[in-house]
């Protein structure tokens, strides 16, 4: 899928549900960081997320962990240039989001054909974040976040869980859209494991329906997240396969038009036979 097969399947409604694979350029991520050290590794992976059937590749150069500091922009910008630089002939022929909340990073991807900037500030960590998508005819992912990385998961508290993301979600789709981000490229996502307890997750997963704003995209990210590890008692990221493919097909059957994951052959299958299993509207 390239940029502009991306943006016409943002106008389809319903969608057939994309895959995003995920490449993050950091050393401390939770589960991958540090596996990628240079442009090279970097092109290599990206390669191989397309072949193992990625629609769309999300990169990130600063890690949203739970009790991560932030990362100077910066220190983003250098590790991200160079690799940015060494993507440019792929993004030419396939579709690449940049995950970040500064304005000038997603700037830098824009100008080297990046399709979508995914924030998980929602646009709230850099004012200049909309305006710059929408100046650059991009879209943008706004996702639901209680408090900061560092502090998201210090006794994550609501009333309900599902009202209260949704009317956030709705609430920040009205800012993109009046900073004139068309409707149609502006992406929600209900930030699973983003300042929630597992009972938050899965209440957030059985309401995934409910949660996007009329016909917005909905993305959802649990691959290897802890809430999974807890559940099914696995405490290695890297193996929480299983639990992660459960979320994934339960996600694609409820709604979801994005699944964000890291084990992309693997999850690609598992959207495959979920769809395969669907009944076909008449």
């Amino acid at each position: 899928m390239n940029i502009d097969e991306f943006d016409s399947w943002l106008r389809l409604f319903p969608r057939p549900p994309l895959v995003m694979g995920v490449m993050n350029i950091t050393p401390d991520s939770f589960s991958d960081g540090g596996s990628i050290t240079s442009p090279e590794q970097a092109v290599i992976h990206a390669q191989k997320m397309l072949d193992d059937g990625a629609d769309i590749i999300d990169i990130g150069a600063e890690s949203t962990r739970p009790g991560s500091q932030p990362v100077p922009e910066e220190i983003q910008i250098g590790r991200l240039e160079p690799v940015l630089d060494a993507l440019r002939s792929l993004t030419r022929r396939a579709a690449f989001s940049i995950d970040t909340t500064r304005a000038a990073i997603a700037e830098m991807a824009f100008d080297h054909g990046f399709a979508m900037s995914n924030d998980v500030s929602a646009g709230r960590d850099d004012p200049a974040m909309l305006s710059t998508v929408a100046r650059h005819d991009r879209s943008l992912c706004l996702m639901h976040m209680l408090g900061t990385p560092a502090t998201m998961q210090v006794d994550p508290i609501y009333a309900d869980v599902s009202r209260e993301v949704a009317t956030f979600l709705e609430s920040r789709t009205a800012a993109a859209v009046a900073a004139g981000i068309p409707a149609h490229r502006v992406l929600v996502d209900p930030g699973i494991g983003f300042g929630k307890t597992d009972a938050h997750n899965l209440e957030l997963l059985r309401n995934l329906r409910n949660l996007a704003p009329t016909a917005q995209p909905i993305m959802v990210g649990t691959s290897r997240k802890g809430f999974i590890g807890r559940i099914t008692g696995e405490p290695n990221a890297a193996a929480r396969q299983f639990g992660t493919a459960a979320t994934v097909s339960w996600s694609i059957t409820n709604g979801c038009d994005i699944v964000r994951v890291h084990d992309v052959r693997q999850m690609a299958q598992v959207v495959r036979m979920t769809m395969a299993i669907q009944p076909r509207s008449p």
